[in-house]
């Protein structure tokens, strides 16, 4: 007796009830305000540590942690080539936290000296937090430059907002990005040496001026298409590493070398 097969029966769809919302960054944002706390009494406690140990001197303890967060997304970026959210991101939302502190009156995290006035609040912050883009917004827009970097220098600039006040943070983060500018150009050059393609490497210098002047002049589209052109040719360069070590070495002309040599 013949038995009839019938064909299997698909399996019902998986309902998707994302409802277009992607939970895993969602849950990553959601972490940035907590590791902002984190990075807020880190600071605290660096400040209380460093009055305890070297008491009557220049409280350098939230300046260490600062530098401590920029080596951190150096060293990451210099490894991946990516600098994650909760690190950059939660360095910006903490320099906000410091610059509400010191308009509350909450000195948890003093400013560098107050006794000078170089304290600043959220609208400090928040200056340097702007600025730190602006200055780095002409090669992200062209895609030369990752959107870490960026929020990286971003965090930066709102720490010293915070910590310095509006206009000495202001003009720490500018002259910190110059020398970081020049660092990175000491790199590259390093790396044309290396790879000794000067040839390729002097048409790339010109078509990045291309863009630039492409960017001013016929507006943000045509510049990107000229980017995203040479794209596949790139050679990647970790802009964390020059950024941190501009950042690192302009507050320690600035801030750490004066004190050492008066004390000599």
């Amino acid at each position: 007796m013949a038995t009839q097969l019938t064909a299997p029966t698909a399996a019902p769809a998986a309902t998707d009830d994302s409802l277009g919302i992607d939970r895993a960054f969602v849950f990553s944002m959601a972490r940035v305000p907590l590791i902002a706390v984190a990075w807020v009494a880190a600071a605290w406690l660096a400040h209380l540590a460093w009055s305890a140990c070297v008491p009557g001197t220049l409280n350098y303890g939230p300046m260490i942690v600062l530098a401590a967060g920029m080596i951190l997304a150096a060293v990451i970026d210099g490894w991946a080539f990516k600098v994650p959210n909760w690190v950059t991101l939660s360095l910006v939302v903490s320099g906000w936290y410091v610059g509400l502190l010191h308009d509350f009156g909450v000195n948890l995290v003093p400013g560098f000296d107050p006794v000078a006035g170089m304290t600043g609040g959220i609208g400090g912050a928040l200056a340097g937090t702007a600025l730190g883009f602006l200055l780095l917004f002409p090669i992200l827009f062209i895609q030369g430059m990752g959107q870490g970097d960026v929020k990286m220098q971003m965090g930066f600039g709102s720490w010293c907002g915070a910590l310095f006040g509006l206009w000495v943070g202001m003009s720490v983060v500018l002259w910190a990005f110059c020398v970081g500018v020049i660092v990175g150009g000491v790199f590259a050059v390093v790396m044309m040496l290396l790879r000794g393609q000067f040839g390729k490497n002097k048409q790339n210098f010109q078509a990045i001026f291309g863009d630039l002047q492409t960017l001013f002049t016929k507006g943000a589209k045509p510049a990107a298409d000229r980017a995203n052109a040479r794209r596949p040719e790139w050679v990647r360069l970790p802009y964390g590493v020059p950024l941190c070590v501009g950042f690192l070495g302009y507050l320690g002309y600035r801030f750490v070398l004066p004190v050492l040599s008066a004390a000599q």
